[in-house]
């Protein structure tokens, strides 16, 4: 009769998590369920999910939903009775039993029981079977929870690098007068990294910025589509470079709350006056190729934006004389790209590469300094957003 009563009970158990009830429905038709069948007592179900917790309990003298599990009790594979255990604190004292529930040798759960008289037998097998059948289908509900949040935030991290790519100029130059090239590899599915083309028309000028701001990831590009938005109006408004790096910084001061900083290169370049003047705002200075030996690096400035209220100094770079040039631009993912033995790419291997490979074009010149990278690191992931611009200038005969 009473092999009978608990078949039918796991029948009934079955079908529960075949309608797929909620986890909280579950146990407590699982504590009913044993209440009903077997001569328990007391009982305490701990299961594990981010932590052991007490899922499930009735008749004890405390709350063990707020008692933890003590590290010692993972020990414990069989059956073993409460008294033989010597584990301090006696959290578990007024229990008699200690049965481990597993599943394909995954520890599922520890049960902790008393039967109502002391010479009362429990069926073990039976109470197993019926905490395996609850609990499975329990870690099965939250495996597939799971897996349905990582979809929700792979679609939310892939509508956000479609709205990233939104921030980048669409369409860069490439005629005998100026061509411009540049790649882009965040480190996570979005990044903080930013680059910018904008042709000021009236002027006969054209602007490049290149920024990184710190951090990464969702954070650090939502600060940057703001610094987007805040450069493409400022740019057509202020009268000089000065004045367009002051502003930036008030904004970004005021929307971020000094929680993050910028490092930005902002340069304009002038068809007429062949000037190229610029300010690095604590960024990694630019290298310029005009046809000297080595590349001219470009590190007059400022420090990096979003943590003073007013940028203490302020120091414009002018190059004049400037017809046919390599400008070119990039962020700290590329020199800190390191290899097995934590040596990173480095400045002066860039500098290198930069002059020998000067009359490249610019599509095979960042071809191959891909490849260097990929050579130097050999297989280890790039750790920070990778971003470079290439920017070449032939105004010799205007």
């Amino acid at each position: 009769m009473q092999k009978e009563l608990e078949v039918n009970a796991l029948m009934e158990i079955t079908q529960a998590v075949n309608n797929n009830l909620p986890e909280e429905n579950l146990y407590k038709i699982y504590e009913f369920t044993l209440r009903a069948n077997l001569h328990i007592d007391k009982l305490a179900l701990y299961v594990h999910g981010q932590q052991w917790e007490c899922q499930a309990q009735f008749g004890t003298s405390k709350d063990f939903k707020k008692v933890k599990l003590n590290s010692a009790y993972l020990e414990i594979k069989k059956t073993t009775a409460a008294e033989n255990v010597e584990f301090e604190p006696k959290d578990f004292e007024e229990f008699s039993l200690i049965i481990p529930v597993l599943h394909k040798d995954k520890l599922l759960a520890y049960v902790f029981i008393k039967p109502k008289a002391s010479d009362s037998e429990v069926d073990i097998t039976f109470l197993q079977a019926l905490s395996n059948v609850v609990l499975v289908a329990i870690e099965n509900k939250r495996l597939a929870r799971k897996e349905m949040e990582q979809r929700a935030f792979q679609h939310d991290m892939e509508i956000a690098k479609n709205v990233q790519n939104y921030l980048f100029p669409k369409n860069l130059p490439k005629n005998k007068l100026i061509n411009i090239e540049a790649f882009y590899l965040p480190c996570r599915t979005v990044g903080g990294d930013y680059y910018d083309y904008i042709v000021l028309e009236k002027e006969e000028k054209f602007v490049l910025c290149i920024a990184d701001v710190s951090g990464k990831g969702i954070p650090a590009a939502l600060i940057m589509s703001n610094f987007q938005a805040a450069l493409r109006t400022i740019i057509r408004k202020a009268k000089n470079l000065t004045e367009v790096i002051e502003e930036l910084n008030y904004q970004l001061c005021k929307n971020a709350n000094r929680e993050s900083f910028i490092t930005v290169f902002l340069a304009s370049y002038d068809f007429k006056r062949h000037e190229l003047q610029y300010i690095n705002a604590g960024h990694n200075p630019p290298y310029l190729l005009n046809g000297k030996k080595e590349p001219e690096t470009l590190d007059l400035g400022t420090t990096v934006l979003g943590i003073f209220d007013e940028l203490p100094f302020i120091d414009s770079g002018l190059v004049k004389n400037l017809t046919e040039f390599n400008l070119f631009l990039y962020t700290d993912g590329l020199t800190e790209t390191f290899n097995e033995q934590e040596e990173e790419f480095g400045s002066e291997r860039l500098m290198s590469f930069l002059t020998d490979h000067s009359k490249d074009s610019l599509p095979v010149l960042h071809e191959h300094l891909m490849n260097e990278l990929n050579a130097h690191k050999k297989g280890l992931p790039f750790t920070d957003d990778l971003t470079f611009l290439s920017c070449r200038v032939n105004n010799g005969s205007s």
